[in-house]
């Protein structure tokens, strides 16, 4: 097995791992996904939402408190038709409260 004994920048490394590239192309997807529906969520709460993982038809946001989640909870069904009319298939979005 041969090792590599210089630096290749993430591009190049997630183009020679298959893993690490579709590691790569879910992580902006869900940056995407919470872009597109930052205006759907109140001001004062974007800050403490950050783009999770997706796994499947899932889809996890991280939020820094519970009242943010709580209401993230309540907009949940609007978020999640707005991703589906965008072209994503989001059944369930799900929140980590980050403590």
């Amino acid at each position: 097995m041969s090792r590599r004994h210089y630096a290749v920048s993430l591009q190049q490394a997630s183009q020679d791992s298959p893993t690490l590239a579709r590691l790569t192309a879910l992580t902006r997807e869900s940056s995407e996904r919470l872009k597109a529906i930052e205006t759907l969520i109140p001001a004062g709460l974007r800050a403490g939402i950050q783009a999770g993982p997706i796994d499947g038809d899932s889809w996890c946001l991280l939020v820094k408190s519970n009242s943010a989640a709580a209401k993230l909870r309540q907009l949940a069904p609007a978020l999640q038709a707005h991703l589906r009319s965008r072209g994503w298939e989001v059944n369930a979005i799900r929140l980590k409260v980050q403590t």
